[in-house]
C-alpha cells in the first residue's frame, strides 16, 4: 500500500525572544531547510529543567519543511540556537491541498 501522508512536516522549536525566532527562521528559509516560519510571540512555557520547574516568555516557530530537509534542519538548528537543547518536534501531516505542497516542494528545492 503506497504511502499517502504528504511530503510536508511542520517541526516545532521556541526562541528566548522574536528577534532569536526572526534569526532562525531567515537564515533556515534562507538555506532552504524551510519553506516557511511562523513565528507565534509570547508563549508562556513551563518546564522543567536541571531539577527546577522553570517559566519563560518564548516565541514559538513553526517551521514548514519536507521529509527530506529534516536531518539537516535539526542540525542546523542546533548551530544556530541560543539554547543547549533546543526543542525540535517533528509533526507529519496528514492532509494538505496539492497547490500548497506544490509551492512547499518548490520553496525547498536548491537552485
Amino acid at each position: 500500500m503506497p504511502d499517502s501522508t504528504p511530503p510536508a512536516r511542520l517541526v516545532l522549536t521556541t526562541t528566548a525572544n522574536p528577534d532569536e525566532a526572526t534569526r532562525l527562521a531567515r537564515a533556515l528559509v534562507e538555506e532552504r531547510l524551510a519553506a516557511c516560519a511562523t513565528l507565534i510571540p509570547a508563549v508562556q512555557s513551563i518546564y522543567r529543567w536541571q531539577g527546577e520547574v522553570e517559566s519563560s516568555t518564548e516565541t514559538l516557530l513553526l517551521l514548514k519543511t519536507g521529509p527530506d530537509q529534516l536531518a539537516a534542519l535539526e542540525g542546523r538548528l542546533h548551530e544556530l540556537h541560543s539554547y543547549q537543547t533546543p526543542e525540535f518536534l517533528v509533526l507529519a501531516v496528514d492532509a494538505a491541498s496539492q497547490p500548497y505542497l506544490d509551492w512547499l516542494q518548490e520553496s525547498l528545492r536548491q537552485p
